[in-house]
């Protein structure tokens, strides 16, 4: 099994763990606050991660260049807009669906992959990824009545755009950390995610704090009256994000974030046995469908 693939379904899983933990602390924190804390809370563990590396692994430290500074900008600020919109979502629909809203993002990174990095996806996985958008689209309607104007709503309606532009968001930040990460040569994969990871988290922890400082200051008081909880979201985060820079290194972005869906199946796991939330058999075949298409990709790409 090639090394990105475990990489992965590990970064899929802290993912899933990160994001339940924010749609807990949403309530007491609201959409910024719970959006900051993936980021701000991760800023030492991710340090702390890059230094072990380098003292421990022995790997040298990269120098930084204008395409890591410019790239790593660009995905860290695509990557706030698109979490903001991801925990906006929950506000719509349960967290099992308002997560697979945002679960387009495969194609998109495909497309934003060709255009910046012109990468290419093979028929077979692009006939995988299409089963796995599906799957999503599947999940998305089976609380829905079958009705035109039902159907109409759910796919066009204001959860749906959300959940698209989030993806949209997440697809290109993805492209940019690979960007970023590739610039860094003569360090080793690891290293090369890690730098360009600890650029990124310091630089959205830097944007997201000014601004809630200038412009939601009960916000940032709330960010740090609950840091025993927060603290767990950024450590969860950074170890995900390690997964993701990693892996997004290692292989082609629409690869990544197509096995990537496998998170789905951790969002199904935690709407039933944590929020006890009721899953219907509609879900469970979009659910099926995914997982049929990660399968697919691992085997046929």
């Amino acid at each position: 099994m090639e090394l990105w693939i475990p990489i992965t379904i590990f970064a899929a899983f802290c993912q899933n763990l990160r994001t339940a933990m924010q749609k807990h602390l949403k309530g007491k924190l609201g959409t910024t606050g719970a959006t900051f804390i993936r980021f701000g809370y991760g800023v030492p563990f991710a340090f702390m991660y890059l230094l072990v590396l380098h003292f421990v692994f022995k790997h040298p430290l990269p120098s930084p260049n204008p395409t890591m500074l410019i790239a790593g900008a660009l995905g860290g600020l695509a990557q706030i807009f698109g979490t903001f919109l991801l925990i906006y979502l929950f506000s719509f629909r349960n967290f099992a669906v308002g997560t697979a809203y945002s679960k387009t993002e495969p194609i998109q990174a495909a497309v934003f992959g060709f255009l910046v990095l012109g990468e290419h996806v093979s028929l077979p996985a692009a006939i995988c990824i299409l089963i796995g958008i599906v799957g999503v689209i599947v999940i998305s309607l089976a609380r829905v009545p079958l009705t035109i104007s039902a159907v109409r709503s759910s796919l066009i309606g204001r959860p749906a755009l959300v959940g698209l532009a989030s993806a949209a968001f997440f697809g290109a930040s993805a492209v940019a950390y690979r960007t970023a990460s590739l610039s860094l040569e003569g360090t080793g994969v690891p290293m090369q995610a890690a730098y360009a990871l600890v650029y990124a988290t310091m630089f959205q922890t830097l944007v997201m704090g000014v601004w809630m400082a200038i412009r939601e200051q009960d916000q940032l008081r709330a960010v740090v009256t609950n840091w025993r909880s927060a603290v767990w979201v950024g450590a969860s985060g950074v170890a995900g994000s390690v997964g993701w820079f990693t892996a997004m290194t290692l292989q082609n972005v629409a690869y990544v974030r197509a096995l990537a869906q496998i998170e789905l199946v951790f969002t199904f796991l935690v709407s039933w046995l944590v929020f006890k939330e009721v899953i219907v058999r509609s879900e469970i075949l979009g659910c099926v469908l995914i997982v049929a298409a990660v399968i697919g990709i691992i085997l046929l790409r």
